[in-house]
């Protein structure tokens, strides 16, 4: 890091006790640079949402806590965390928020899709795409791929309530596959603050309200491993034309914070292997770049 050269230099100028290195720290200009230096770094400062599993909550238990720690040993440094809904402007309130003579009270969010233009995004360590979560021994045990869904009869189709997050892609796949009748839409965002996305399996799919959901691979994976009963089958979807599925995520940083996002870059790259781990332990269905569209 800069801050460590800077010290280096410091120590350096201290040895040789020069009387030119005097002069120059007590220049206007040397002055103004050191008032411009970022002080050191004393915490890795997490934005999350306090009830978002599986990436985040304020018991640490998310993916994304989870690879907050794993960076935070690997800087050495404490991991702290700000917490606010993600649903209600999220960056402005936690990684944009920041007091007249107070330090920003995050640093990092760690989960953002690539290409998101609302904070500097670094490269992406995983990617991942909506899924089918079949429950077993409800008469849709031979579903393992899309085409096996949109195979079964149509009497079938039309009988099945398809639970789906509203204004979500899976809005947009219902009405290329004219099962728009057979969706049953949920709120994108709530403003109950113990709501949280897995709702949709964990109480509704596996209570038998709705038969088969689309959401997220994420939390796809990880409620469906939650659930003892009935089992679950996750079923990865492939983007379509027209019908997006598949997005790679990266981690946010503030604008202008170049370094910074530098070291996290080099964090994601000296720890992918942990934190393939952490992903697959989560129950993520990853993919390759084979789940985006064919162009026609």
């Amino acid at each position: 890091m800069n801050t460590d050269r800077r010290l280096e230099q410091a120590r350096r100028r201290t040895a040789i006790a020069s009387v030119s290195a005097v002069l120059a720290l007590s220049s206007p200009l040397a002055m103004a640079q050191a008032a411009d230096a970022p002080a050191p770094r004393e915490a890795l400062k997490v934005c999350q949402d306090p009830n978002n599993l599986p990436f985040s909550n304020d018991n640490k238990e998310g993916i994304e806590n989870r690879i907050a720690e794993l960076f935070g040993k690997a800087l050495g440094l404490p991991v702290t965390y700000y917490s606010y809904p993600q649903r209600f402007a999220f960056v402005r309130n936690t990684l944009r928020f920041k007091l007249p003579g107070r330090d920003y009270p995050c640093d990092i969010m760690m989960g953002v899709p690539a290409g998101f233009d609302q904070v500097s995004v670094t490269k992406p360590y995983y990617r991942s795409t909506y899924a089918l979560v079949v429950p077993k021994g409800r008469g849709l045990d031979d579903v393992a791929t899309a085409a096996d869904f949109l195979s079964l009869p149509p009497a079938k189709l039309k009988t099945l309530r398809i639970g789906i997050y509203d204004r979500s892609p899976a809005s947009d796949w219902l009405a290329k596959h004219q099962l728009v009748e057979q969706g049953v839409p949920y709120k994108m965002l709530n403003a109950d603050p113990a709501q949280y996305p897995g709702e949709i399996i964990e109480k509704d799919l596996a209570a038998g309200k709705i038969d088969v959901a689309i959401v997220w691979g994420p939390i796809a994976g990880f409620f469906a491993q939650r659930i003892k009963a009935p089992p679950m089958t996750v079923v990865p979807l492939k983007s379509e034309p027209g019908v997006k599925f598949d997005y790679e995520i990266a981690m946010g940083v503030r604008y202008g914070e170049r370094e910074w996002k530098q070291q996290v870059e080099g964090l994601i790259q000296s720890k992918q292997a942990e934190i393939q781990a952490i992903l697959k332990e989560y129950g993520v269905p990853l993919v390759d770049a084979s789940y985006a569209a064919e162009q026609r």
